[in-house]
């Protein structure tokens, strides 16, 4: 179920726990400098930064990565876009399905250890999928 805009009890109870488990998926992984929860259209849901980087400026960089993940996936015949892996020289950026409507970003630094990171964001959004 998509959050809704109009805040009630639930809503908001749901929105504590997808807050807990971004806060246990970075206590797990000391090198995750910030993790998120984005809807698909953009919007940020939860976040959990350790670095200034605003989360709308993130939420508008997930949401076109997505755009142009999906459609590779579609074009080159690869199923449905499960994950997308981003290097740079200072670090990485997971983008994790977690849900129909929402992802799970991850900013790790460089020397992060993958298989770890990718393993707890891949475990971390499967809960998440269950509250979004």
């Amino acid at each position: 179920m998509y959050l809704e805009t109009n805040h009630n009890a639930e809503t908001m109870d749901r929105l504590h726990e997808i807050d807990r488990i971004l806060q246990e998926l970075q206590s797990r992984i000391p090198d995750l400098e910030g993790v998120a929860v984005v809807s698909r259209e953009g919007l940020s849901i939860v976040s959990a930064l350790l670095t200034t980087i605003d989360e709308d400026r993130i939420g508008a960089m997930t949401a076109a990565s997505l755009s142009l993940s999906d459609r590779i996936v579609l074009e080159l015949e690869r199923g449905i876009m499960d994950q997308v892996i981003i290097t740079g020289t200072d670090g990485l950026v997971i983008i994790r399905e977690a849900g129909e409507h929402a992802v799970l970003v991850g900013i790790a630094k460089t020397n992060a250890k993958l298989g770890l990171v990718l393993l707890d964001i891949k475990r971390a959004a499967k809960r998440l999928a269950g509250l979004i």
